[in-house]
């Protein structure tokens, strides 16, 4: 995988949706001889193919993440409640919040048929495991097919469905749990244990992920058989990442102490820095994705640009201590120092 992707380093820029990823920090992974991963998530097909077409101007290898359906549909009364308790936060933004539910599929059908149109070096997948028809289409169309799993069983699920490789996630990671059963609570594996459990249960290719943030942590995952290690809250704070500036911030003060799993901002599963937020909605949040993500949406990003970091989803691994400021290429050649 290493020389078909041009890689010197096995290190792989994570896609990280709604806004960290730019084609900036793909650009500057590839430079630091790792693999940069653009993020397909939330956004708008045009906003996927411009994206694409300038990272495509550099004429290196990369990929791109998309997210596969697998719904998580939301009680309708119990989003109603929720909602207007999330109102009472965002009213201070001035805004007003959506008081049905709305459902939809990330415009995974477009995205898959921009991507056949077009193919890419490779594609991978979260949340949900595509059909085999559309992973054969990207196979046959010359795609590396990725499947994002947080399990043994959700790995033997992947390779039965034909794909070339996985992602392994551990709940370490920050933002989204991969999860293909996101009800269930999340197992909180070690991630060298994890890649072991995955490599005796399928033949396939692994990139590692999950609280990978120091040059030992990559090192270990790497003699225990991960092919890659795949990276992304280290990389919040680069020179070339889209996060906000409270985001950023958030990433090195005192104030915030630790990473939790919560469904609050989204209804699915996700690790970010405990805050206000959290702790006020968590017990009262029903799971429902993507219900509960539009619900929060239009708060977080005015949260965000308002400087309030207690009312954003503060995406963070376990490892966040570690994210420096800096270029993508020092930070990348960091983790790979003791290979």
């Amino acid at each position: 995988m290493l020389a078909e992707f041009g890689m010197s380093i096995p290190l792989v820029a994570a896609p990280m949706s709604g806004g960290p990823t730019t084609p900036a920090m793909v650009s500057a992974a590839t430079r630091a001889g790792a693999l940069g991963m653009l993020a397909a998530g939330y956004k708008t097909v045009e906003a996927v193919e411009a994206e694409l077409e300038k990272v495509r101007a550099e004429g290196i290898p990369f990929g791109i993440n998309l997210f596969a359906p697998n719904p998580l549909p939301v009680d309708p009364d119990s989003y109603r409640t929720y909602a207007a308790i999330v109102q009472k936060d965002a009213d201070q933004f001035g805004l007003t919040l959506p008081a049905e539910p709305i459902e939809d599929t990330d415009r995974f059908d477009e995205k898959i048929t921009l991507l056949l149109d077009d193919p890419v070096p490779m594609v991978s997948f979260t949340f949900g495991i595509p059909s085999r028809e559309v992973i054969a289409a990207l196979r046959r169309a010359g795609t590396v097919v990725v499947q994002t799993v947080t399990t043994p069983d959700e790995a033997a699920l992947a390779h039965e469905a034909g794909v070339d490789m996985l992602t392994v996630q551990a709940a370490a990671a920050g933002g989204h749990s991969g999860t293909l059963s996101p009800r269930q609570p999340l197992r909180p594996v070690p991630i060298v244990d994890l890649v072991k459990q995955v490599a005796a249960t399928v033949p396939l290719p692994i990139m590692a992920a999950g609280g990978l943030a120091t040059p030992a942590a990559v090192a270990e995952v790497i003699r225990a058989g991960a092919t890659a290690a795949a990276v992304g809250t280290v990389l919040l704070r680069a020179t070339e990442s889209g996060a906000s500036a409270t985001h950023q911030a958030a990433l090195t003060d005192p104030a915030y102490t630790e990473t939790v799993i919560t469904r609050a901002f989204t209804g699915r599963p996700a690790r970010g820095l405990r805050n206000a937020f959290i702790d006020a909605h968590e017990a009262q949040a029903p799971l429902g994705y993507p219900a509960i993500h539009y619900l929060t949406t239009g708060m977080r990003k005015a949260a965000a640009a308002a400087g309030k970091p207690d009312y954003v989803h503060l995406w963070a691994g376990t490892g966040y201590r570690h994210a420096t400021a800096g270029p993508a290429t020092d930070i990348l050649a960091r983790l790979a120092s003791e290979l």
